[in-house]
């Protein structure tokens, strides 16, 4: 059979087959019938020269029916062929290496500190001591030193300080928990109530230091001018409280602002447009 019948006849018989899939050898022996089909020198066999124009054409037009159907045919088989997807492949990272030897690991470890050694104390750097109060439910409660101790809202009375001023800290100690009534403790030293004033006058009547209640306005004379080594009075026209042995005998509560009564307090308050005053010789 002359090589463009048999390309034409391989084309026509590969497009009527509705396989998916041909085999290679197959597909290797059209290709190779259509190359020979297509070859220029062939065409000048199939086409003697002694042929007129009207033969040459119609052979020509043989031609490129037979490549356009091989062309067609071959962009179908390669879209009907199944696809075959093919899993990646996950990329691994390579670890450096090095051909030395390894490095040896240090561990870490905690190596207790060495404590110091306990030196003695000299007497002159031994720290201030603590200091000691009564266990006992006592009325005279008393504490080492020389200044007054709150513990609990009740007063601890220095050891070092004179009788009379522990006898006026002891005196306040009963007024605690008393409320405040304006003029209170100045008909009488004992009140129901007190305000600041009377609460003072009580605490000084029991130090021997005053005979009668004084409002506010009369400890502005009262005593000695400035403060005082264990007492001292802060008096203004309107209000009055003291300092006695380190402790604010007060009926204003800073906290709150409000009067509540004869209270103790370790925390001081502004002394400004207050007169201080102090017992002679306290």
């Amino acid at each position: 059979m002359h090589p463009l019948a048999n390309a034409l006849f391989l084309a026509k018989s590969f497009r009527q087959s509705q396989r998916a899939e041909f085999s290679r050898a197959r597909l290797v022996k059209i290709l190779r019938g259509g190359a020979r089909a297509a070859s220029f020198f062939n065409m000048l066999d199939l086409v003697p020269l002694r042929w007129n124009a009207t033969r040459r054409g119609q052979a020509a037009f043989c031609f490129f029916f037979a490549l356009s159907i091989f062309v067609t045919t071959l962009f179908e088989a390669q879209a009907q062929a199944p696809r075959i997807d093919r899993p990646k492949e996950a990329i691994v990272a390579l670890q450096p290496f090095s051909l030395d030897e390894p490095a040896p690991v240090r561990v870490a470890y905690y190596a207790p500190r060495r404590f110091p050694r306990a030196e003695p104390v000299s007497e002159e750097n031994e720290p201030e001591a603590i200091p000691q109060m009564e266990t006992t439910a006592s009325p005279h409660p008393i504490v080492a030193g020389s200044r007054a101790v709150l513990r609990n809202g009740i007063a601890y009375a220095p050891s070092n300080a004179p009788a009379n001023v522990k006898s006026a800290i002891w005196a306040a100690n009963t007024l605690r928990g008393k409320p405040y009534v304006w003029g209170g403790g100045h008909g009488s030293f004992n009140d129901y109530g007190y305000d600041c004033s009377g609460s003072v006058s009580f605490a000084l009547h029991h130090a021997n230091l005053l005979e009668a209640p004084l409002p506010s306005s009369d400890f502005l004379r009262y005593g000695e001018c400035g403060r005082g080594r264990w007492i001292t009075i802060y008096a203004r026209r309107g209000h009055t409280f003291a300092v006695i042995a380190g402790l604010r005998l007060d009926t204003t509560d800073l906290r709150y602002g409000g009067d509540v009564g004869p209270r103790w307090y370790v925390d001081g308050r502004n002394t400004h447009g207050f007169a201080a005053r102090h017992p002679v010789g306290m």
